[in-house]
């Protein structure tokens, strides 16, 4: 583990990563994403030369008086060696990027305790957790630096619940087994945050998903995809207003439609190589970029695409699988995929790549298949149960569109024509009653609904697009595009916020409060 920075030595860090004169815009935009690309101002390593770091698994430290398992995190700066032969300041989940996987089981509550020693404040959500609102990360109620007397109480003229150095998070858990992951969430903060390291994955499990002879063990993996760019010291390169991400939000105005790095990060590490068995795998993806979208394939030279099965997305299992060539994922969101390498000969090398992207960013990861190895697991043709939610007649239904517009006295993103405001709801919907919703757009906004996953009815006028299936939580609608979906939250009542996935126009503005009744 590296040593810990210390808060004035994190602060200077992040002084030189500003020097954003020597990290030009590269001139072309990658297809298919909303964004500018920042290019490094350090040489990029040769791809396929680090191994894939899996994250530690999360242990608990004890059990509650209500009888949940405890947890504890402290998030920290440290230096990770993450571009060979350089130091990286991160923030870091327990010191790590990416923070550590919570492996949990549906019906058994868990309580995470956060400590915040980090030079900032700070606000964890679990995206796609079904939460209490209190719990749920709401981008106002900040989790203080340890032993921070600046003063708070009125953060950009918006009053939160503040916390002095530790937070309690309750997580029901009372949800289908899914891939979840948990992250930053403070106002106007939220971009650099993430960026920096703060994200990690939380993974649900169940009876029904338990049933089911999927790869499992080592042949499971998580695998958080992202991009970023690094200044000449190593250290994360981000064109922040203010690099001390104290005060000052939003970025400068070359990367207002968001920020994409050149260096492409799985599980933290570039460009990353990881030896398998000539077996079924479980690739549970992730796209936590701030801003990239990514189109996911497997390749092997001179031959077709590896298909990849999709057996879940946001919410959970599917129905049934569904084979893709290539899928497409969004800033947000996460599918749930078995390939079989067994149909290969040992020693093929499969590589990861981004069809949405000519450069070093079209490269991914890479995996070798180095051994055969006996294989027990499969896909059954039938998933798991899935109730459709249908609108009855005379259904509520709401229209949200999402543009840039005005945000005070400069520009930013809105919905609906307005900036995020705490204490005016967009929507108040009663509990249990399912509502049609629209998601009208300008160009490519990946919108996440907090509380409860929700379906895709349509797209465009057109049916659901083959990446559409299943319980979704945060769903891509494309440039001067309609998605149309359905959704009904449950249980708890109270404040939550619905928000665009692209962390840029999250940060300025583009989130709307509704409340839950």
């Amino acid at each position: 583990m590296s040593p810990r920075v210390s808060r004035r030595g994190f602060l200077g860090l992040l002084g030189g990563a500003a020097a954003l004169a020597a990290l030009p815009a590269c001139g072309a935009l990658p297809a298919g994403s909303t964004g500018e690309v920042l290019a490094s101002a350090l040489p990029l390593p040769e791809p396929f030369r680090v191994p894939l770091p899996v994250p530690p698994v999360a242990r608990p430290v004890g059990v509650d008086e209500a009888g949940a398992e405890l947890y504890r995190v402290t998030q920290r700066v440290v230096e990770q060696e993450i571009i060979p032969g350089y130091r990286t300041p991160v923030l870091g989940y327990d010191g790590i990027f990416p923070g550590p996987t919570f492996e949990t089981r549906r019906g058994r509550p868990v309580v995470v305790r956060h400590r915040n020693e980090l030079p900032v404040p700070t606000v964890v959500h679990l995206h796609g957790g079904h939460t209490p609102a209190e719990h749920d990360g709401w981008p106002l109620d900040l989790v203080l630096p340890v032993g921070d007397t600046s003063d708070w109480t009125g953060h950009h003229g918006m009053v939160g619940d503040l916390a002095a150095g530790e937070r309690e998070h309750r997580y029901p858990n009372d949800q289908r087994a899914a891939t979840l992951w948990y992250h930053d969430h403070r106002m106007d903060f939220t971009a650099p945050a993430v960026y920096r390291g703060l994200a990690g994955f939380h993974l649900v499990r169940d009876d029904v998903e338990d049933a089911l002879p999927l790869p499992r063990g080592e042949r499971e993996l998580p695998l958080m995809i992202c991009d970023r760019a690094f200044a000449v010291d190593g250290s994360f390169a981000y064109p922040g207003l203010d690099q001390g991400m104290r005060s000052l939000p939003g970025v400068e105005d070359a990367w207002m439609e968001g920020v994409l790095g050149d260096v492409v990060l799985v599980n933290g590490a570039p460009w990353p190589v990881h030896e398998v068995d000539a077996a079924r795998y479980r690739l549970r993806l992730l796209n936590a970029a701030n801003a990239r979208r990514f189109r996911i394939a497997l390749t092997v030279p001179g031959g077709p695409a590896v298909p990849l099965v999709q057996i879940g997305s946001d919410g959970g299992l599917l129905a049934a699988p569904v084979t893709h060539e290539a899928i497409e994922m969004a800033p947000g969101e996460r599918f749930d995929v078995v390939v079989d390498f067994s149909v290969l000969p040992v020693g093929t090398e499969v590589t990861m790549v981004n069809g949405l992207d000519g450069g070093r960013a079209g490269d991914v990861m890479r995996f070798r298949v180095v051994r055969s190895a006996a294989d027990d697991s499969r896909v059954p043709d039938r998933l798991a149960g899935i109730e459709p939610l249908v609108p009855p007649a005379g259904a509520t239904e709401r229209t949200f569109r999402f543009g840039r517009g005005a945000v005070g006295d400069h520009k930013g993103w809105t919905i609906n024509g307005t900036s995020f405001d705490p204490n005016t709801s967009l929507a108040d919907i009663r509990l249990g009653e399912i509502e049609v919703w629209r998601f009208v757009t300008d160009v490519h906004h990946p919108v996440h609904v907090h509380l409860d996953a929700f379906q895709v009815r349509s797209r465009g006028g057109r049916p659901p697009s083959p990446y559409d299936g299943g319980w979704k939580d945060t769903v891509d609608v494309r440039p001067a595009e309609v998605v149309e979906v359905a959704v009904r939250f449950t249980e708890h009542a109270g404040r939550f916020v619905f928000h665009c996935h692209n962390l840029e126009h999250e940060d300025m503005a583009m989130m709307a409060t509704i409340r839950t009744v």
